[in-house]
């Protein structure tokens, strides 16, 4: 990681919600592609699900969600609860911005797409029993969608 990401990624914690926001958006655009960096951060990432700012619980998410990408150790699959409970949080924009970044892990292999779709398939039938639920399995359905375009595996259509 460079000094200047180390630092885009320290200023994550700032309170200056202005300065937090740049760095989220550059470490955002660094995490399109792979990155060799990812576990020097992936497990203060994932410990940033449970925070008490919400901020940092949806940058979290969607970080992890780019990382994925980057993955070759496979971690995922054994942090994916603490990301996903993120996405039933009591503020609902928190919640929805962590779900709809869901679909970068479902294009990465088979086995991320399985364990996201199990999670997913869940969500869409209990739905309608939360709060925003139609808004929420319209999401449901992008995320599908968007892996869809992306992979073109039938099996998501």
């Amino acid at each position: 990681m460079t000094p200047e990401l180390k630092a885009d990624y320290t200023t994550l914690y700032s309170a200056d919600k202005d300065l937090r926001y740049n760095a989220f958006q550059k470490l955002l655009l660094e995490t399109e592609n792979e990155v060799d960096w990812i576990y020097e951060v992936w497990d203060e990432i994932v410990k940033l699900a449970g925070d008490n700012d919400n901020h940092l619980r949806t940058i979290s998410v969607q970080l992890i969600s780019n990382l994925a990408k980057s993955d070759h150790k496979k971690r995922l699959p054994g942090d994916f609860e603490k990301l996903y409970k993120v996405t039933f949080d009591d503020k609902f924009v928190t919640a929805r911005h962590s779900l709809r970044c869901l679909w970068k892990i479902g294009i990465v292999n088979k086995e991320y797409l399985d364990l996201l779709t199990d999670a997913l398939s869940k969500r869409f039938r209990e739905a309608l029993r939360e709060k925003n639920g139609t808004l929420l399995r319209f999401d449901i359905l992008e995320i599908f969608k968007k892996i869809y375009e992306v992979t073109n595996d039938q099996s998501v259509r």
